[in-house]
């Protein structure tokens, strides 16, 4: 059962790195038609939700890496 949990989580995070990007990018693209800065906000856009993406899947996989240095750490007693 720990590999489809394991699965699951991986496509999830797949989602939501992609989520993250499409939405900097469609807001840079909302911006630039109000602001008239064509290619600067889809930038700022795409930047920022690498920026979230890779934040996010930072924070979901930390749990993880601290569950296997736990396990690690008991076996070398």
């Amino acid at each position: 059962m720990r590999r489809w949990e394991l699965a699951l989580q991986l496509i999830g995070m797949g989602w939501y790195v992609g989520t993250c990007i499409l939405l900097g990018v469609l807001g840079g693209l909302w911006l630039d038609s109000k602001l008239g800065t064509t290619p600067l906000m889809v930038i700022v856009g795409l930047l920022a939700g690498i920026f979230v993406a890779f934040y996010g899947v930072y924070r979901m996989i930390l749990p993880n890496i601290s569950k296997n240095n736990q396990k690690r750490n008991k076996g070398k007693r």
